[in-house]
């Protein structure tokens, strides 16, 4: 499902995506920030949450803090990793670890009031939730992740690590570069027709014949059909970073300008499965 499984909030000034079934799970918070509503950088309002070399980190702190206060997760540790476009999935367990300094692209935890968060500007960002065994996830996904299996290596793991069945689980993939926009090289498209070859389209452009269009939320959408969620359970905002700069942070349209975006999800306090 996509699109219509959203719905743009605003809370404090600050403007999020939510994922309306993830919404109707009691106790448990997330969000996909957008570009709008941080604190003021130089001539714009900039929801900028990443370290920057045109951004302040003391603006960089204080969008942290909004976006956390408006997901309803201001007095939870924010947990991030640094994100190497690998498959490498962490349990969260403990808090005093300095994780920003862990490498790994995915994330899971069963523990509550920590708010896990990766960061994207055209990668694309999944929340997970499972309702039955309390866990959620968070998984940072560009070409070389998604190619690597780093969502079907986060669904093992919350398997493995929770006893979470995948049919039990929902997902929810956020805002990233999409087919529209994507386009890759022959070396990259090479690798991708051999896992999912519909993914990969020729680029419409006829004095770009070396180019193709790479359709990473199809590729999800496959690791999570073959992991076993079931297609009620899967939704994808659909919208293209790349295409609507002045709602998201692209990088590949706007290069070293490009700010960086938070996908947020975390249990707040006792996460009931009464009226799931």
């Amino acid at each position: 499902m996509t699109g219509a499984e959203f719905i743009l909030r605003e809370t404090g000034g600050i403007r999020y995506y939510s994922c309306l079934a993830l919404e109707s799970l009691p106790h448990l918070c997330h969000g996909f920030s957008t570009r709008r509503g941080g604190s003021p950088n130089l001539e714009k309002d900039s929801l900028n949450l990443s370290e920057m070399p045109w951004d302040s980190p003391a603006r960089v702190q204080e969008n942290k803090n909004r976006l956390l206060a408006a997901l309803r997760l201001a007095d939870a540790p924010l947990i991030t990793l640094r994100q190497v476009h690998s498959n490498r999935v962490h349990i969260i367990e403990d808090i005093p670890r300095q994780w920003n300094q862990t490498e790994g692209d995915a994330m899971i935890t069963r523990a509550e009031n920590i708010a896990l968060a990766v960061k994207t500007a055209d990668c694309l960002p999944v929340l997970i939730a499972d309702p039955a065994t309390k866990a959620v996830g968070a998984v940072h996904s560009g070409w070389r992740g998604t190619l690597s299996g780093v969502l079907a290596c986060t669904i093992r793991e919350m398997q493995r690590a929770f006893g979470s069945e995948p049919s039990q689980l929902i997902a929810a993939v956020g805002p990233g570069i999409r087919a529209c926009c994507y386009e890759v090289g022959n070396d990259v498209a090479r690798l991708f027709e051999k896992e999912y070859p519909e993914c990969c389209r020729p680029s419409p452009v006829k004095d770009r014949q070396d180019k193709y269009l790479l359709d990473l939320g199809k590729a999800l959408d496959i690791q999570m059909n073959l992991a076993g969620i079931p297609r009620e359970n899967r939704h994808d905002l659909g919208a293209c970073t790349c295409c609507n700069t002045r709602e998201f942070f692209s990088h590949r349209a706007e290069g070293p300008a490009a700010g960086r975006m938070m996908s947020v999800i975390g249990l707040m306090g006792f996460w009931s499965v009464a009226g799931i």
